[in-house]
């Protein structure tokens, strides 16, 4: 094994299992054919663990990679990670420095910020790519598609300045009803036609939802997130395959204390919760500070000897408490808790914490903070 990030004596852990993530990559790729897969790796790769996830990307060919925004391209960079970085969110103009330093690819909507990279490249000596963001319907960046011919000839005023790429982004792609998204389909697909002369590379929109769904969107590349983590978009995927991803992390702690108790004890901040009869309690080393969230207090199931246990009392920074008293005789200090994977017969998954607290997987696993090892296990370091 090996790990990024936080100190690998911590006992709580986030395990990163990279033959699935192998195992996605190809589901995905067997959808779009031949056009590239541009992984998206922000959020410390949706708490995977951006660096463990870039390298093994690379190791699998892929060297183009979706960031949110200039500092995690940066960071990546300075870790030694060679490829290429689009990033996905709105930048500023202060921003043009590292951008054309780091020959980022910017998704881009807005004079201000096409003019600042022009001049950065341009004192640099160099030539920036650029991504014309269209807002199709998502309603949060990019320009109305009627802009798109006069603002892409504003951009090839700028020698410095190369429009690689147009692209846009589906709100509604992970719901049953696709309506919506063949409607921005056909808008971007008038956008493209609108401007054919332009010798515009790459044409893409495509993200997880609509790698499974719609492969109308597929058109030059596609940019998937959620589903190369094993984890999928929604529940109203109609794509069997999508039971078919495998989730790449689990997420695990150890007991570092046993207490027997009397009935009617109070347990935690609050005193939220008291026993109902003489019980056995876990002291288990996670809390908010690791990213599980307090909301869940005294609604959530860990794993331990392959049985699910109620957490217990409300879930303080560095700490929670689960009730063993059904493993009495069974159970010792050291033994594995489960938040998010398999032990045993039995799975808990992101999806069934997000259900919890009415939110959805993305959030789970981007939650995991940075204090949580990410760790490589034994055999998935390669491309397998």
């Amino acid at each position: 094994m090996y790990s990024q990030g936080a100190d690998s004596s911590r006992l709580t852990k986030a395990y990163i299992h990279l033959d699935r993530l192998t195992h996605n990559m190809r589901l995905l790729q067997d959808h779009v054919g031949e056009r590239p897969l541009w992984p998206c790796i922000k959020a410390n790769a949706y708490g995977h663990g951006a660096d463990i996830v870039a390298r093994h990307l690379l190791a699998l060919g892929y060297r183009t990679f979706g960031v949110a925004d200039v500092g995690e391209a940066v960071a990546l960079v300075d870790a030694g990670v060679d490829a290429q970085f689009i990033v996905l969110s709105a930048t500023l103009p202060e921003h043009s420095e590292a951008l054309v330093a780091y020959d980022c690819e910017p998704a881009v909507c807005t004079l201000e910020m096409v003019e600042a990279l022009a001049r950065e490249a341009g004192r640099r000596g160099k030539r920036i790519s650029v991504h014309i963001k269209v807002d199709t319907g998502m309603g949060r960046i990019g320009i109305q598609p009627a802009a798109v011919p006069e603002f892409l000839e504003q951009c090839r005023a700028h020698a410095a300045l190369h429009v690689r790429g147009i692209m846009s982004h589906f709100p509604r792609a992970d719901e049953a009803d696709k309506s919506f998204s063949y409607e921005q389909i056909e808008r971007f697909r008038a956008v493209i036609e609108a401007v054919p002369s332009y010798g515009i590379e790459m044409r893409h929109m495509a993200n997880s939802a609509a790698i499974l769904d719609l492969p109308e969107s597929y058109f030059d590349a596609a940019r998937p997130g959620i589903a190369i983590y094993g984890l999928r978009p929604s529940w109203e995927i109609s794509n069997p395959r999508v039971h078919d991803l495998r989730p790449v992390l689990e997420w695990k702690s150890r007991i570092v204390l046993l207490k027997e108790v009397p009935a009617g004890t109070g347990l935690s901040y609050g005193h939220a919760f008291h026993t109902e009869r003489p019980s056995l309690i876990a002291t288990i080393p996670v809390g908010y500070g690791d990213g599980l969230s307090r909301n869940l207090s005294n609604n959530l199931d860990m794993l331990v000897h392959g049985l699910r246990c109620p957490q217990v009392g409300r879930i303080t920074m560095d700490m929670s408490l689960v009730d063993v008293t059904a493993l009495r005789g069974q159970i010792q200090l050291g033994d594995e808790v489960v938040m998010i994977g398999a032990q045993g017969k039995e799975v808990l998954t992101a999806d069934d914490m997000a259900a919890k607290l009415g939110t959805i997987n993305y959030e789970i696993a981007t939650c995991i903070s940075h204090r949580v090892p990410r760790i490589v296990m034994a055999g998935d370091r390669g491309a397998s």
